[in-house]
């Protein structure tokens, strides 16, 4: 596999990628770059390689922020007659493009290969294929993964190799990691409390949504226990800070002995272990009722508003970055899973993870995942509900009373859709 080859920036906002002369199709590719650090030569080699093998082909890659900035940035773009073809963004806002009528399903652009449309996992698939179609195309995706330090074990007394496969697990060795100077465990409540809440629920054994985008079950007596518990691991048990917990900051905070687990996006992964000046484990997220976590990320999609030779253009770089030996390489670089069976068996990441296991939770947890939490009116509904969960954390409301308004708001705002 070739390395990815460093190219400087002159900004992270926005790059354009120089082509040949004979490229006769131009593409503008939005890309969300936040999580995990800042990955844009990671994203420009991979596109000079695409150009390099398509001299027709020319791509514009303007990086936008994070998901829901990418998001706007795009649309806004589209609004304003300023082209724009494809772009990665949240896989949970699938519903909201179609109702929209924003983007196409791959199966109308002509040429598609059905095969390669069924050659990711399934897991990933769940929030891209809706009514029989496929909309999105996984490329930056994850499921929450459980991030340990194995010093800190050891030095409460706890065996290294077996971090808490349950949730009395979770409390019991949390208590034995909390002291003056660390806390057994931080869960983030910013950025997508939402997430964190998902796989919690899941580990409950109650999803917080129908899979067709039009019910919610916030008030649910399972879902309510779950908000509950999460208050306990602070409020009862010590184990976590009181009130919110920054997503943006928590990968640093563990990285500094703040805490001795975390939970948080595999897209963490490689940054956690460039970084790390202790030996840390990864493991899936503990049980209750049940293991599981949502998948996370984003997905590939093709705008509607495209001309026929510029969907065939854009489908070309959707199968390029999603090869098995780009998504390998891609997996290695940044902590990402790669997206389909075939990039496990690529040499590259074989031997990636042969030497380096806890690339490999990830993937293995997609045998638990369900798909992440999404609806129409996706990002009002999840407000709501992000809402709910910070306002329980804080103690200004319970959290029966908090998904309460949070479930009634989202009956108002789906109920045209149903």
């Amino acid at each position: 596999m070739k390395a990815f080859r460093k190219i400087g920036l002159a900004a992270a906002t926005a790059t354009a990628f120089a082509a040949p002369a004979a490229a006769d199709t131009e593409l503008t590719m939005y890309y969300p770059i936040a999580v995990g650090g800042a990955l844009t030569e990671v994203v420009d080699s991979i596109v000079s390689d695409f150009e390099a093998a398509n001299p027709d082909i020319k791509v514009n890659a303007i990086y936008s922020g994070n998901y829901d900035d990418t998001r706007v940035r795009a649309l806004s773009a589209l609004a304003s007659g300023e082209p724009a073809q494809l772009a990665v963004m949240f896989s949970i806002d699938a519903y909201d493009l179609i109702e929209q009528d924003l983007v196409v399903a791959f199966e109308d652009i002509d040429g598609v290969n059905p095969d390669w449309l069924n050659s990711f996992y399934p897991a990933l698939m769940a929030n891209g294929r809706i009514e029989g179609k496929t909309w999105g195309i996984p490329f930056q995706r994850s499921t929450i993964v459980a991030y340990y330090n194995k010093e800190l074990f050891s030095a409460a007394g706890l065996d290294p190799e077996s971090p808490p496969a349950t949730w009395d697990e979770l409390i019991s060795m949390g208590k034995a990691l909390t002291n003056d100077d660390s806390y057994g465990l931080m869960i983030p409540s910013t950025g997508y409390p939402y997430w964190m809440f998902q796989a919690l629920a899941i580990q409950n054994g109650k999803e917080v949504m129908s899979n067709d985008g039009l019910t919610t079950y916030f008030d649910d007596e399972t879902v309510v226990d779950t908000l509950e518990f999460w208050q306990s691991l602070s409020q009862e048990h010590g184990i976590m800070p009181t009130g919110t917990v920054e997503w943006g900051t928590l990968r640093q905070a563990f990285l500094e002995g703040q805490t001795a687990m975390m939970w948080h996006s595999t897209g963490n992964l490689t940054a956690v272990k460039n970084n790390a000046s202790f030996d840390f484990g990864v493991a899936e997220l503990p049980a209750n009722v049940r293991l599981g976590s949502p998948t996370g990320g984003g997905n590939f999609y093709v705008f509607k508003d495209t001309s026929d030779e510029e969907k065939a253009a854009a489908l070309r770089l959707i199968e390029f970055m999603t090869s098995p030996e780009q998504a390998a390489a891609w997996s290695i670089a940044t902590g990402y899973m790669g997206v389909s069976p075939a990039a496990y068996e690529t040499e590259a990441l074989k031997a990636y993870t042969e030497e380096f296991p806890p690339a490999l939770v990830a993937r293995n947890q997609l045998e638990n995942a369900v798909a992440e939490f999404s609806t129409f009116e996706t990002a009002r509904v999840r407000d709501g509900l992000n809402n709910a969960i910070q306002s329980a954390l804080t103690g200004s409301m319970s959290a029966e009373d908090a998904l309460g308004e949070a479930q009634s708001a989202a009956v108002r705002l789906l109920r045209d859709y149903q």
